[in-house]
């Protein structure tokens, strides 16, 4: 996928009025909106300049709850939205997915195969002067491919159809993104799936360092590499307080 500007637009994403409870804070709450109804204005769509062919979002019910289905044919494009949370306050992720099938030709670790259902990527507000001069000079270059807002890191977890649960790895197109695999395979195809996320912990694993506040949140599903056609869909999505005992 070209990746230019993507990770760019959630800097620049119009901020919309965010829930925050004791213990929990949502980030993108589906289930409150109208099936069949137009996109909120605090989902702001990016589609590629040079992707002639867009991931289509609609608002559907499914099991008596609004959720948001994705349908990708050869296509790329996400939904972005901007917030502010500090993951010392909230460093798990909480969200619902379903994925009705996987891109065959998928492949976490090369370009040609970096295509994924379902995506799910946080963006975080880490300042550069806190990188080793060598992972500075990689930014540096990167910013001039992606544009000078694109994020120091971001954490994208995913639903792969070959690697396993909790691999983290570099994104095949910029090392200032670890791709996080939440789900593998395809035993829960066609199944709602919920999974939490400790982003404290994936984010020291990914970057070696202690998460900076989260910037944006972004869903997407691509196909634009392979060529192929997904479909999936996304519930309610929040970031939480650690469970105490």
């Amino acid at each position: 996928m070209n990746r230019r500007g993507f990770l760019a637009v959630a800097a620049g994403a119009i901020l919309g009025g965010v829930a925050k409870a004791d213990d929990a804070m949502e980030a993108m709450r589906f289930s409150a909106l109208r099936p069949g109804s137009a996109l909120p204005g605090w989902l702001q769509p990016y589609e590629f300049p040079n992707q002639p062919r867009h991931t289509q979002f609609t608002l559907v019910e499914d099991e008596g709850r609004t959720v948001l289905r994705a349908r990708a044919d050869a296509a790329t494009s996400g939904l972005i939205r901007s917030l502010r949370v500090d993951a010392r306050v909230y460093p798990v992720l909480s969200w619902r997915w379903k994925v009705m099938n996987l891109p065959a030709k998928g492949d976490l670790a090369t370009k040609a195969g970096d295509d994924f259902a379902a995506r799910i990527y946080l963006t975080f507000d880490l300042d550069p002067a806190t990188l080793s001069l060598g992972d500075r000079v990689k930014l540096s270059l990167a910013r001039t491919i992606w544009g000078e807002q694109l994020p120091a890191a971001a954490l994208c977890y995913v639903w792969d159809g070959r690697a396993p649960v909790d691999t983290i790895a570099p994104n095949a197109y910029t090392d200032r993104v670890r791709m996080v695999v939440a789900n593998s395979g395809r035993a829960e195809l066609g199944h709602w799936v919920a999974r939490e996320r400790d982003i404290a912990a994936d984010f020291r694993r990914g970057f070696g360092l202690e998460p900076p506040p989260i910037t944006g949140i972004i869903v997407s599903a691509d196909t634009d590499n392979t060529g192929e056609t997904v479909e999936s869909y996304f519930g309610d999505i929040e970031f939480r307080a650690r469970r105490t005992s």
